[in-house]
């Protein structure tokens, strides 16, 4: 082979959990692996995985980042807040430690000296953080500003830019992803199944397959659409009676995947959004990406954005809206539950794209 000439003519990526028998195998050398792979190949059962683009991969790398930063600034806090309460120091009145007025509050709190000192290189590491924390920000918000399906994510009640962005790097291609269950199993929000030959089948917890750093941002999206009024927080609370707050949370969890996938693949947006909220999101995302600085004047951003989120008297109209789609579908479940599922049952998968 000539110096340059490529050694395959493509380069094929398994799944490796699909092919750990090989690690099993009681004969294991690279040439018999070499083998195996290369006849699963050739029938068809090697798993292949999909390989994202150049411009996904960054994305995934910067929201991986932004993950690890604020996971670090999370620990650094509760650091803080140890300290404060192994020296019987009282809550702080304020509403956020970390500001302004909680550390002026904080200074004033009787500490020994090396205690002291141990908070003030918190309160660096913490400054050092969140200059960190703007840049990656800052770097996502202008990777996202042309991206449409970020922007239909937008829409559902708890994405914020962080996990639409997020969500959207894990994703890549929504085509790839035959049907919403697929892409519920792919973060790992499906439940276990274990069945065998007629007995019943058990359903365990969730399989925690995929990005652990994306399945955590979608339950903490799912804590805050079930305190804002809709469908959504009409299913939070029905899955709550029955099983509790945690397993509801990640039901919603898993019902904002569906929307996920309805969303970019009918190139819709959510039907109960509120475009008050929504316009704010943008405004957000546009000042994050350095927007406003380069047009020299914020009231030179979208005079609509601005007085959308500002009118309250739109933001209560929305919110009736939602409060109605909240009881639409209280009605249909009571409905469903009358009448056993005959009725109701093709009504609601009607409606799944928009009614959890």
């Amino acid at each position: 082979m000539c110096c340059g000439t490529p050694a395959a003519v493509r380069v094929v990526i398994a799944n490796p959990l699909r092919v750990k028998a090989i690690a099993h195998a009681h004969l294991k050398t690279d040439k018999v692996d070499a083998g195996t792979l290369a006849s699963l190949r050739a029938a068809g059962f090697l798993p292949e995985i999909w390989t994202p683009d150049e411009a996904t991969e960054q994305m995934r790398r910067l929201v991986a980042q932004r993950y690890q930063v604020v996971r670090h600034r999370t620990r650094i806090k509760n650091e803080v807040h140890s300290i404060l309460h192994a020296h019987l120091i009282p809550k702080c009145p304020h509403a956020d430690l970390f500001n302004k007025r909680g550390r002026d509050w904080l200074s004033r709190q009787p500490l020994p000296d090396d205690e002291r000192a141990a908070i003030d290189r918190h309160i660096r590491e913490l400054d050092r953080l969140e200059e960190d924390l703007e840049g990656l920000d800052r770097e996502i918000a202008q990777g996202s500003l042309e991206s449409p399906e970020v922007h239909r994510l937008l829409t559902i009640t708890g994405i914020n830019l962080a996990v639409a962005t997020g969500l959207m790097a894990a994703i890549g291609d929504i085509q790839r992803f035959k049907s919403p269950q697929k892409l519920v199993s792919y973060f790992g929000l499906n439940p276990r199944v274990r069945q065998s030959s007629l007995g019943a089948a058990h359903h365990g917890r969730i399989s925690k397959a995929g990005r652990r750093h994306a399945r955590v941002m979608l339950v903490e999206a799912a804590w805050a659409a079930a305190k804002s009024p809709g469908p959504l927080h009409a299913f939070f609370v029905r899955i709550r009676a029955k099983r509790g707050h945690q397993i509801a949370a990640v039901a919603l969890a898993s019902k904002q995947v569906d929307l996920c996938w309805h969303l970019p693949a009918k190139e819709e947006d959510y039907l109960w959004a509120f475009s008050a909220l929504i316009a704010n999101k943008r405004l957000t995302m546009e000042l994050e990406a350095g927007l406003a600085r380069t047009m020299g004047n914020r009231r030179d951003l979208s005079y609509a954005c601005r007085i959308a989120y500002n009118v309250h008297e739109l933001r209560d109209e929305e919110r009736a809206v939602a409060e109605q789609a909240e009881r639409t579908y209280e009605h249909f479940v009571e409905g469903w539950k009358s009448n056993r599922g005959r009725n109701c049952r093709g009504l609601l998968h009607a409606h799944s794209s928009i009614l959890p």
